[in-house]
């Protein structure tokens, strides 16, 4: 019942432009998805986690997205719990179950919210609690941060990914984000800036020095994802929060974690953070 009812705020939140399709831009993402995209996603949890075995441990997914990374930590020998609040993003997720783990019981997968507690509640604990880009899309982001905190092992890892503050520049990427999903007549003009903003000069050099294109291609040998989709999902990722890592350092620290692994980026990206607890 209570599935059935995020499943119906989600879509309802969808369709009034309050939040982005999330689900929807993944399962496209499922027709470029390959055996080089999964191996790119397992290279990335081992570097960050620093191990090349989950064997014996527990992997819980915080907004599986399209299901990529679960996949990554189950065939890394993970116990893995996924969830999702977007109906779309769990369909995503089954059905990368389906190709690669069918009837796998050690992979499981629901509808659920990082901001409801009853939910939450009856997961326990987890060795590693993984949410990647997801938290700051809650539209309650230090809750969620909470949450998701609370649901880490004595000793294990929380791996979390959060999107840089610039101040001014956060700001005007609000307004774009939230005019992208209320007003769906712009979003090709918003995507092509997009694509300009981020990709153009790159792309006008490259094609100079006779290596069009190079760096899109390369683009999917950091986490296995895809530049398009993952445009997308910046252009009309709404709600849209973000953080310092100063202020993702004294909020985890203050709750007794300590920090292993920092990638920091310049600009609009992700600020990735592994904390041990205890």
């Amino acid at each position: 019942m209570k599935e059935t009812a995020h499943m119906n705020d989600a879509i309802k939140e969808t369709d009034q432009g309050d939040r982005f399709a999330f689900g929807k831009n993944w399962s496209r993402f499922l027709s470029v998805l390959n055996e080089d995209r999964v191996k790119q996603a397992e290279d990335s949890l081992k570097g960050m986690l620093e191990t090349h075995d989950l064997t014996g441990r527990t992997f819980l997914d915080i907004g599986s997205g399209s299901g990529l990374f679960s996949l990554a930590a189950r065939r890394l020998g993970a116990t893995v719990h996924s969830f999702d609040y977007d109906p779309h993003s769990v369909a995503c997720t089954n059905e990368i179950k389906r190709r690669y783990f069918p009837e796998d019981r050690h992979w499981t997968i629901e509808q659920g919210s990082v901001l409801d507690a009853a939910y939450l509640a009856r997961l326990g604990t987890w060795d590693i609690v993984y949410s990647w880009g997801v938290l700051h899309h809650t539209g309650d982001m230090w809750r969620a941060m909470e949450n998701a905190s609370a649901l880490v092992k004595p000793g294990g890892r929380l791996f979390i990914a959060i999107y840089n503050d610039e101040g001014i520049k956060s700001s005007r990427w609000a307004i774009i984000k939230q005019m992208y999903n209320q007003k769906p007549w712009m979003r090709p003009f918003l995507l092509a800036s997009g694509f300009f903003y981020f990709w153009g000069r790159t792309c006008l050099f490259e094609l100079l020095t006779m290596r069009p294109m190079a760096s899109w291609r390369a683009y999917r040998e950091s986490r296995g994802m895809s530049p398009w989709y993952d445009l997308v999902d910046w252009m009309g990722g709404w709600p849209y929060e973000a953080a310092t890592p100063e202020a993702v350092f004294d909020f985890c620290r203050g709750r007794g974690f300590t920090l292993q692994r920092l990638i920091t980026r310049q600009g609009t990206g992700n600020n990735e953070f592994v904390f041990r607890k205890g």
